[in-house]
Order: C-alpha cells, then structure tokens, then sequence
C-alpha cells in the first residue's frame, strides 16, 4: 500500500499547489490513500468546510489538523459530521470532532505535541490507549503527530517503533532531512514541511514577518506570495504487517 502525506497546507497558495501537483502524484505513483494536514488552509490560520472540501476534491482522503483547528470556529460543527477530518486524539475529553479514523483500509491517527504548543493531555499515553483498546484495527496505521520539538517527535517515532507502519510530523512547515524506516519498521519523518509560498517565512509574508522580529510588535501578518512548494512524503507499508517499506520525500514547486 503506498500513502502519500502532505505537509501542512498554508492558505490559498497551498490549495493551488494541492490541485496542481496532487492528481498527477496520484497517477504516477499509483497512491492508495492521500493524508493532509490542513489546519492552516484558510487564509494561513484554521480551516473551513469550503477549505475543506477543496482539498476533499483534489484527492485528498483524510485531513488532519493541530493547534491553529478551531481557529474558524464555523468548522466546529463539521468536526463530528461526514467530512473526513481529524483533531489531535490527545485534547481534552469533551471537545468536539475525533481523533481517529479507519479509511480504506488504513488507520489515520492524530496527535498534538506538548512542548512549547500548550497544555495537552500527554500524547504518548493517549495514542497507547487507543492502541491498547482498538482490538480490531488495521495493520497499517499512519500518526501525523503535530509538535513543535524535534526531540518529543524523535521520542515518540522511537516509542512506536514497530506499533504503527509511520510516524510522520508536521506543524513546523520546515521539510527535514531524516527521513528513514525505524529499526522495528516504523517509517518516520521529524517535518513533512509545507504546501505553500515558498518565498515567505513559513508561509508568512517575509516583510512582515521580519519586522516582527526586528521590533517584537505585534503586527499583522499577510500571506506570502508568488510561487508555491509541495512537500510530502511517499510511504510504502506491507498491508500483511503493517510494516513499511520505504519513505521518500517529494518536493516540487510551482513554476
């Protein structure tokens, strides 16, 4: 089974590129699932059902989200609706939406870091529950685990090493270059990176994003513009085991 990972979707620019390049990836190297995280698919911050949908329409099969999901409130009645979304499996009971979600044969998992992003339940504890309590699950199980520290994403590719077939992080819309399968058959990445203007700072105008810096005001942020890049990366799993094949990553970039 071959599953493609998005990094996460910034804005306009990055829904571009996601319709741009994502049907041609999908022919070309025959992808059975597409997962994307599109917490900042509107206007850079949060998420609609409009943005939503769009991604939805471009093939991709499962949304995840993060810190910035309830950023557009009017997404929260969406989130426990028919819409393939996910919020982080480890917020605190009560809130809306779910953090899992079997598709095509393939459990899609979300969790949100807790160093430097907030006060989260502890994701670690959170995804060995499920994992503890989901007696029927598929073998192949792919975690998109939101999180700021490389070191909290390193530890947790490491704790479910051989447990799941990927651990794949996002949040920081900066690509690493560590992408490897873990000695128990875990494919890991610490950042997917980003889809979305490639001459900006993450995604934000560089302009204003310095002189944020520069001054420690705050000050509006406007998206970036101009060409857009695609990072993602490719994961073959063996659907007998669960246990991946290989991980590449993909990068292109509007002309």
């Amino acid at each position: 089974m071959r599953i493609l990972m998005i990094g996460d979707v910034v804005g306009r620019p990055g829904r571009r590129a996601v319709r741009q390049f994502l049907p041609g990836l999908c022919h070309d190297y025959e992808i059975s699932l597409v997962i994307a995280n599109g917490e900042n698919s509107a206007g850079g911050i949060g998420i609609t059902s409009d943005t939503a949908r769009e991604l939805l329409d471009c093939g991709v099969n499962v949304i995840t989200t993060g810190n910035h999901v309830w950023a557009k409130k009017e997404i929260i009645p969406y989130m426990d609706g028919e819409l393939p979304i996910l919020r982080p499996l480890n917020f605190p009971p009560g809130v809306p939406g779910r953090g899992f979600l079997e598709i095509k044969g393939v459990l899609v998992v979300n969790l949100i870091g807790r160093v430097f992003l907030g006060e989260f339940d502890c994701p670690f504890r959170a995804i060995n529950g499920m994992l503890s309590e989901i007696t029927s699950a598929p073998k192949v199980i792919v975690v998109d685990f939101h999180a700021e520290a490389t070191s909290e994403k390193v530890a947790m590719g490491r704790y479910l090493d051989g447990r799941v077939s990927a651990v794949l992080g996002t949040h920081t819309h900066v690509g690493t270059s560590d992408a490897c399968v873990l000695p128990r058959g875990t494919a890991y990445v610490t950042d997917v990176g980003m889809v979305g203007p490639a001459d900006s700072v993450i995604g934000v105008d560089a302009e204003s994003a310095i002189r944020s810096f520069l001054t420690s005001m705050p000050h509006r942020f406007f998206m970036g513009e101009g060409p857009a890049s695609f990072d993602a990366v490719l994961v073959d799993t063996d659907e007998a085991t669960g246990k991946a094949v290989s991980i590449q990553r993909i990068q292109l970039k509007e002309e």
